[in-house]
Order: C-alpha cells, then structure tokens, then sequence
C-alpha cells in the first residue's frame, strides 16, 4: 500500500532549486518511511539511481569511499558493483542509513564539488554526537526532517481528500462543520489517535479492515526496536534513557505532563538526566517542549531546560507504551477505547497528539507556568506558546488542549492579561465545532493543521 507523505514535495523543491549544489539528508526516527520515500523519489524523477543501504553493504564498497582522490574509479567501482549506467545530472546516488558508515557522509564535500550527480542521504540518529565525532560534517549538506504520517496524511490514506478540502474550506470561512461531518471527522482523528502515524502501522490497520490489533502488533515491533536502539547506541547512560522511555506514559498522564526525574532515581537530577533526554529528542523518537519563562518573541532566549515535558514522537506509539508489556493489545480492547467505554486518559493523547502536529509543521515546543508561592503550587499553566514575528507586537499565540466538551478559560484568560501587550490570537484544541471569536479561535483538532499552515516556521531548501 502506498502513503501519500507531503515532504515528497520538498524533494522536488530540493532537486529544482539546488540543481546539484547541495546533498540532502532525510533524518527520522525508525520506521517513519525514509527509505519508502527516498525509492519512490528516486524511481520517478531520476533515469537511474544507485542504492547503498550501509546495513548490508559489502566491503568492497566502503573500501571504495578511501579512493576519492580518483572519482573516475570511484564512480566506475559503484556503477558495476549495482549494474546500473550512470547519467550526468539525471542520476541519484541514495546513501541509505548512512549513520553506519558516517565516511560516505563526509565524502559529499568532494561528491557534491564534482556536480555530476545528486545525492540523498537518510538516516536514523544522524545527529547524535557519537555518529559524527570522527568526521567533518559537509556544509554541502541541507536537512529534512521526516515525521510520523500527519492526521492529513493518515485521512488520505482512507481516501477522504474531498472530506479534508471541505474542512479546510470551513476553516478558512470560520464556520463549524455540518454535524455529521464534525462527528466522521473526528472518528477518523480518534482513528488516528489509537494507530498513529507510522507507515507500517498505518498499512497494516487499512490493509486488515481497520484491525486495530494488527496495527498494535506493528507498533510493539518498533517500539521494541527503539529499546534496542537504546541499548546499542546510548552507551554510557542507556539505563537512564530506557528510563526516561519507559515512564513516558506516567509523566504524561499526571496534570503537569513534566518530566519528574525523582520517580525515576531518588534525588535524580536535571544534570544528571539532561544528555538521556536531548539522546531521546535526537533519536527523533520524542519531542521535547521545554518551559519559557518570559513568553515573548524569540522563546528559546527564556527557556528553562530544567523544566521539560517529554512527548513520544508518535501518538500511536504512546497508545502501544500505555498498554503495557503484553505480546498485543486486542481488537476489542481498542474498539472499546475508541467508542469511550474503556479510559485511556484521553487527555494525555490528545496533548502528545498537538505536540506532534506542532512538531511536524517545523514547530519548537515551548509552554508556560506560573508558581504561586502561597498555594505552594502552580496557578496558571498554558500547554503551548505559539510565536508570529509578522504580528508584532502582538506576536503570542497560547495553545491550551482540551479533551473534554466541558472546560473553563480560566488559564487562558490569566495569561492574556498577564501579558496583555504581547498576545493576539488565542487557541484552543477541543473536540466540538469550530467557533470564531474576536480573539479567540477554538478548533477541533482535526482543523489544527489548517491552523498552523499559515504560519508553519519552513526554511527554504
């Protein structure tokens, strides 16, 4: 079964608009679709393409990166080595999980110079600083992040495009959906909620009639792959990241959603704890939304890295993580989570599922609290700070999640006059309809994307 997935577009914007003069790393986390997308990319836009996935290539071909001094050779070697006939400037070279030979990474300097090809790079944990230590990373090197599928991307693959233009076409008229669309709509997004947006999980959910175990069964996979890549990769302070990993349900189900590092080791500490936290945010495989004192324009200037929540990169993931050690969550078990006879802390899901929405549209994660020192306690929480520097001054946006119908803005009003001069649009995600107001925008969580594509932080490839 084959996805739609978006960043199909950023290829081709990469292959028009740098013609050569740049390769292009594809990061994400495992089994997010890099190398599904890098074939397809490659088959229809190149005349050919040669493929060197680094988990299986022979020595003959790492031994041929040491022979960059002669390219004529070089190229030679790999066009015999894959049988496949070269084309200057209509042929690709895809270097598939290159993290496991960071030597061919380092050669796109001389590769990309000689401009006779282009090249794409994908890789899990690309960033993490024992990867790179031994090279010199290229400058002739852009990157792109892969996500989990988007809720846009999880609704085309059921084939409900007219369904998405007629709710893009409702929010940019502000006007609710007809009842029984908002209620389709967000069946499909509590769909998406419980089988996520990895592609295998994704497949194999539609493929079996919306088999919810078979899904569950492809998730446990990658989570046990993850656990894997933990014990392999973080060497010295895996313990503490397998930690961090497996009490992510925990921390996300508590009010706060923070990160408490006493429930994991008696007196733990930020300093203790902060390089098992950035490895985990590294490894794409969660999303990190770090505390901003002052919220105003340039959040990352008052960030407050001891006070961090921690989201899985994938909302389906979650679901899997929540419901324990079994060998797979049942049919029925799910169907009765979906149709709310079974508590799964809706809430919990919800927020993880906007921190990766938020996350997807080139978002950085900030929210905001405010600790009253009488009530021993905090007294205003906002769950994500959204900025515009086109808005100025009023460049703040406060994002507050909510699950359930009923619920007050007493948060969200505190903060607004806290910071009366610094905030314009107000959001909230709740699952009823659409409803417009002076300044306030509450949209139901299958509209957020819509929300965020106006103002989604892109850099230009």
């Amino acid at each position: 079964m084959e996805l739609h997935r978006d960043l199909y577009a950023r290829l081709l914007e990469w292959k028009q608009n740098c013609q050569g003069s740049r390769a292009l790393l594809l990061e994400g986390a495992r089994r997010v679709g890099k190398t599904t997308l890098a074939r397809k990319f490659a088959a229809e836009q190149y005349d050919s393409c040669v493929f060197i996935d680094f988990n299986l290539a022979p020595k003959r071909v790492l031994a041929n990166f040491e022979n960059l001094n002669n390219l004529e050779i070089f190229f030679q070697n790999l066009s015999l080595e894959y049988n496949v006939r070269l084309h200057r400037r209509k042929s690709l070279f895809v270097f598939d999980e290159i993290q496991r030979f960071p030597k061919a990474r380092e050669a796109l300097k001389y590769l990309v110079a000689d401009g006779r090809y282009d090249y794409l790079e994908t890789g899990s944990l690309i960033s993490i600083h024992e990867n790179v230590k031994d090279i010199t990373i290229p400058s002739e090197e852009r990157k792109l992040r892969m996500n989990p599928l988007t809720f846009r991307e999880f609704a085309l693959a059921q084939g409900e495009e007219l369904l998405l233009e007629h709710l893009r076409e409702c929010f940019l008229e502000r006007r609710a959906v007809q009842r029984s669309l908002h209620d389709k709509a967000m069946r499909i997004f509590r769909e998406y909620l419980l089988v996520g947006g990895m592609p295998q999980s994704v497949t194999a959910y539609l493929q079996e009639d919306r088999d919810f175990e078979s899904s569950d069964i492809q998730k446990r996979d990658i989570l046990s792959l993850y656990r894997d890549d933990i014990k392999k990769a973080a060497h010295r302070y895996s313990s503490k990241v397998s930690a961090l990993f497996e009490h992510l349900p925990g921390y996300l189900s508590m009010h706060e959603k923070k990160v408490v590092l006493s429930k994991i080791a008696a007196g733990g500490t930020f300093a203790a704890f902060d390089d098992p936290l950035f490895w985990l945010a590294d490894a794409m495989i969660c999303n990190l939304c770090v505390r901003c004192t002052d919220p105003n324009l340039g959040p990352a200037l008052h960030a407050d890295p001891s006070s961090v929540k921690c989201y899985l990169a994938d909302t389906g993931l979650l679901v899997s993580l929540a419901l324990g050690e079994n060998a797979s969550a049942s049919q029925q078990l799910y169907r009765s989570i979906m149709n709310g006879r079974l508590s799964l802390n809706e809430g919990m899901l919800f927020e993880n599922c906007v921190a990766q929405m938020l996350t997807a549209a080139g978002r950085k994660l900030f929210f905001y609290t405010r600790y009253n020192a009488l009530k021993h306690r905090n007294d205003l929480e906002i769950d994500f700070l959204l900025t515009d520097e086109t808005k100025l001054p009023r460049c703040l946006t406060p994002l507050e999640v909510k699950s359930s119908k009923n619920y007050t803005t007493r948060s969200l009003d505190a903060f607004s006059q806290l910071f009366a001069g610094r905030v314009g649009q107000r959001c909230i995600v709740h699952p009823k309809g659409l409803v417009a107001e002076e300044d306030l925008l509450r949209i139901p969580p299958y509209m957020l994307e819509f929300f965020l594509m106006s103002s989604a932080e892109r850099r230009p490839l």
